[in-house]
């Protein structure tokens, strides 16, 4: 039968290394890869017409109300949902309220 000599290649949890286990050097390979970090305030859908009639100072309508969370990204991948901050005067920043665990 197919399959029956065939070695089993997964792989567990435990079969990685831990954060305890790697020392400070195994992480510093990672530590300067960059990553893609979004928040996501609303989303909407529009028809091309309608989006190429879009002008300065149009307004689009999101999907999200005034003090609702937003979505965080890394990487276009759900991680965590937070609140927009204001962290001086001409900037925003976002603060995580609820991390998004992996189905994984």
């Amino acid at each position: 039968m197919l399959g029956q000599d065939k070695e089993d290649f997964s792989m567990e949890k435990e079969d990685f290394p831990s954060e305890k286990t790697l020392g400070t050097n195994d992480l510093e390979a990672i530590y300067d890869i960059p990553v893609t970090v979004s928040a996501v305030l609303g989303r909407t859908t529009m028809p091309i017409n309608q989006l190429l009639r879009l002008g300065r100072g149009a307004v689009v309508e999101l999907d999200r109300k005034i003090g609702d969370s937003i979505d965080i990204l890394v990487n276009n991948r759900l991680i965590a949902r937070g609140e927009v901050v204001m962290v001086d005067e001409t900037r925003l920043g976002v603060t995580m309220t609820e991390i998004i665990k992996s189905e994984k």
